[in-house]
This record gives C-alpha cells, sequence and structure tokens, in this order.
C-alpha cells in the first residue's frame, strides 16, 4: 500500500532572525515543494531513497528500526544520522509506525533543487508529522529547532504572519495579491555561508532594545503587506533592509553586491544565503545574467497565490 504526502516549500519576506524572538514574520509558500513515498517494506527497516528535482538521487541508505529506537548516531554520515534523529523524534510522538510494521520502503521527491534552500528539511519534517499523524511543530523543535515559520508555509497554500507567542506557533493566513507582482523577482545568489557573525550582532543587539526592535518590524510587516503600489512595496522593503543591516551590523546585499542597481534587493531569511528578492520597474532579468547570476525567477512562478 503506497501512502503520498506533499508539503510547500518557503521564502520568508519579513521578520527574519527576529522571528525567533516573536516578532511577526510575513512568508510565502512556494509552488515547489516535496513529495514523500511510503510503501511497506521487510526487515525491520526503512530502505530510503531521496531524488533532487533533475531525478538525481542526493541520498539513498537503509535505516535499522533498532537504531531510530534508540537514536544511535553516526559520525561521518551526517544526512542518516539527521535522519534518525527526526524518526527518533517522532518515535517517542507515535512508537507505533515502528513497533507496528515490518518496515517501510521510503521516497523522497524534491520539486526544486536541493541547494536552493526552499525548505527541504521543514518539507521533510511536515511530510514526516502527516504520515505519522503528529504535530510537525512539535518534531521540528525536538529535532532541528527553528521558529517553525517554514512548517506553516509547508502547511498553507496561502500568504501567512507567524509569530511566536510563549513559544507556540500563531499561524494567520493573509490576503497578498497587489497587481504589481510583475516588478518582483526572485534571484538565487548560490552562496553558502555560515551566519554566525550574523547571528552574534544579532544577539548582541538584540539585549538592549529588542522589544521596540521588533515593535518596529511589525510595523513594517504590516506595511509590506498592505502596500497597494510598487513604490509604496518598495519603501517598506528598504526599511526593513536597513533595520536590520543596523541590527546584525552587515552590509546590506544591495551594497555588497548589487550596488549599481536601479530598484530595491532584500536579503530573505539568514542574510547572505539562498534567494534575494529584487523589485524593479524594468526586467532586471538581463541585469542580474550580467553580474553571473542565472536563475532569477518572477514572483508568479514562484509563490503560491
Amino acid at each position: 500500500m503506497t501512502k503520498t504526502f506533499y508539503s510547500n516549500g518557503k521564502l520568508l519576506i519579513t521578520g527574519e532572525y527576529l522571528v525567533l524572538d516573536g516578532a511577526k514574520a510575513f512568508a510565502l509558500p512556494t509552488k515547489k515543494g516535496q513529495n514523500l513515498i511510503v510503501e511497506d517494506g521487510k526487515n525491520k527497516e526503512i530502505s530510503w531513497k531521496s531524488y533532487d528535482f533533475d531525478g538525481s538521487i542526493w541520498f539513498e541508505d537503509t535505516l535499522v528500526f533498532s537504531d531510530i529506537v534508540k537514536e544511535v548516531q553516526t559520525e561521518n554520515e551526517s544526512v542518516k544520522s539527521t535522519l534518525t534523529t527526526i524518526l527518533h523524534e517522532a518515535f517517542k510522538l507515535n512508537p507505533d509506525f515502528i513497533l507496528n510494521s515490518n518496515g517501510y520502503t521510503i521516497t523522497t521527491e524534491l520539486g526544486f533543487p536541493k541547494s536552493w534552500g526552499l525548505g527541504t528539511s521543514s518539507t521533510l519534517i511536515n511530510n514526516i508529522a502527516q504520515w505519522l499523524r503528529i504535530d510537525a511543530f512539535t518534531l521540528l523543535k525536538n529535532s532541528f529547532g527553528g521558529s517553525g515559520y517554514d512548517i506553516a508555509c509547508a502547511q498553507n497554500d496561502a500568504p501567512i504572519v507567524y509569530h511566536l507567542e510563549k513559544g507556540n506557533p500563531i499561524v494567520e493566513k493573509v490576503r497578498f495579491n497587489p497587481d504589481f507582482t510583475d516588478n518582483i523577482y526572485f534571484v538565487y545568489l548560490n552562496k553558502k555561508q555560515s551566519s554566525k557573525s550574523a547571528i552574534a550582532a544579532y544577539n548582541m543587539n538584540k539585549k538592549n532594545n529588542l522589544p521596540s526592535t521588533i515593535a518596529i518590524n511589525d510595523v513594517i510587516t504590516s506595511e509590506v503587506m498592505n502596500a497597494t503600489t510598487i513604490q509604496s512595496f518598495a519603501a517598506a522593503i528598504q526599511k526593513h533592509e536597513i533595520q536590520m543591516s543596523i541590527i546584525l551590523e552587515t552590509q546590506t546585499i544591495k551594497e555588497s553586491l548589487f550596488p549599481d542597481f536601479n530598484g530595491v534587493i532584500k536579503s530573505l531569511g539568514a542574510w547572505g544565503g539562498d534567494f534575494v528578492m529584487a523589485i524593479a520597474i524594468e526586467n532586471p532579468i538581463d541585469y542580474f545574467i550580467s553580474k553571473g547570476y542565472n536563475t532569477v525567477i518572477p514572483y508568479d512562478e514562484m509563490i503560491l497565490s
């Protein structure tokens, strides 16, 4: 018997870093996500195979039930040990899937390139939670950690405002369908980097004036969502970028990489990471290609709405 589960990818538009401390974050689920296909198996083990978007296998291994129950870690196989941890935490929430089974054959299929950072882990966690009928936010908290906005995107087919209240996720579906989405593009930087210095600066600065910083973020988030013109949207996005630049003690992505760009650019999620959002009156695809950035995706191709 085959069961298939699906979750959406995500992009965080406002509230990066601050969302961890209760700020309101505006996030958009993406059209591409990840499938989890579960079939019966044997030998008290899980035969696991993960496919990237192009059909290539990026992970393949066998996980033994007893290792999942005990959470046996393997130092040299980080994907396997991460997966074992997730399944161990899932076992603690619902042991029946191990205790009442002979085994599984599991396949995952990404609808976007794994390197894009649209939520390979969050879509997996949400799919596992759907399969085992457990709470995905709890599973995330007990395994990966994080704010959980990405889980909320995995579960919702519309834009959301997300925040934590006493550690609990509050998800609000919102309308965001302005007539200027033709002026919004997502550009892949292909630049995995550690954001340790940004996080260190954030942690230092938040000690000083976190309540006022969150209040400013929440006002800007509201301005972004409620913008009725491309000009007011771009102004709110730029305001957010400047605020975060001060908090993180880091140059904005426009200052560091695209100072001559005719428009507004915003980092999404962890700064210096995977995608940025570009807002421009003229189509900017040729500009970014000339700078060596070949993956430029229009809003309506990327975002579920």
